[in-house]
C-alpha cells in the first residue's frame, strides 16, 4: 500500500496556516474549542502529511467531509436564504466576532477540497473509519466535561438544539455507537466506491 507523498509546497503552506490558526483560535475561543472532531481533523491531517499516512488522511475524510458539509450548506443558507438551515455559523456573519477568526474559520470551506483531493490522489485505506472511530471515542467523552453551553460535538442535541428524551451520559453513549455507524462507515463506503471509479478510469487510461 503505497504512502500519501504530499507535495513539499503544500505540505509548508499547511503547516504555516495550522500554526496561525492554533494560537488565534486559543485565545479568541478557547482550548475546549480544539475538541471539535472538524478541529482535531487539522491536527491529524498535519501529521498524516508529514509521515505520508494514508489512514490519517482517510479518518479524516470519513470523520468530517459530511460535516464541513453542513457547516458550508448553512452558509450558503444565510447568504443566499437569508438564514441558518442547519445552525452553527451565526458567529460568521456577528460583527463581535474578531475578523481573523472568522477569516480562518474558512478552512471549513476548503479542507473538504483537500480530503477529496487525497482520495482522487492517494485512495482510500480501509481502516480510515476504523482510525476515526478510537479517536471519536478519545474525544467525545472528553467533549463531554466542557460547558453544556458550548454543545461541542453535539453531545447536547444535534444542529444546536438540546436534546432533552435522555440523561447527556446515555445520549453521550448513543452518540458513540452512532457517529462511527451512520457517519463514518456509510461515508467510508462512499469514498471508498469513488477511489475504486476513479482506479478504473486511471487504469483503462494506460
Amino acid at each position: 500500500m503505497r504512502d500519501a507523498v504530499v507535495p513539499n509546497w503544500l505540505k509548508i503552506a499547511y503547516t504555516l496556516w495550522f500554526f496561525v490558526w492554533v494560537p488565534v483560535y486559543y485565545f479568541q475561543a478557547g482550548p475546549a474549542n480544539f475538541l471539535w472532531l472538524c478541529d482535531i481533523g487539522n491536527a491529524v491531517i498535519l501529521i498524516a502529511m508529514w509521515t505520508g499516512s494514508r489512514a490519517l488522511f482517510s479518518s479524516q475524510a470519513v470523520g468530517v467531509l459530511l460535516i464541513q458539509s453542513f457547516w458550508i450548506l448553512d452558509v450558503l443558507g444565510r447568504l443566499v436564504l437569508g438564514f441558518h438551515p442547519v445552525g452553527g455559523t451565526e458567529y460568521m456573519f456577528d460583527p463581535a466576532e474578531p475578523v481573523l477568526v472568522r477569516f480562518l474559520s474558512l478552512f471549513h470551506l476548503w479542507i473538504p477540497i483537500l480530503l477529496l483531493w487525497t482520495v482522487y490522489r492517494f485512495g482510500m485505506d480501509p481502516k480510515g473509519w476504523k482510525v476515526q472511530t478510537l479517536i471519536s471515542w478519545m474525544i467525545l467523552p472528553l467533549s463531554s466535561l466542557t460547558d453544556p453551553a458550548l454543545n461541542i460535538n453535539w453531545l447536547q442535541g444535534p444542529f444546536g438544539v438540546r436534546q432533552t428524551l435522555m440523561p447527556d451520559a446515555l445520549y453521550m453513549v448513543l452518540c458513540l455507537v452512532l457517529y462511527p455507524l451512520v457517519l463514518f462507515r456509510p461515508t467510508q463506503w462512499a469514498l471508498d466506491a469513488w477511489a475504486r471509479r476513479l482506479a478504473r478510469r486511471r487504469g483503462s487510461r494506460i
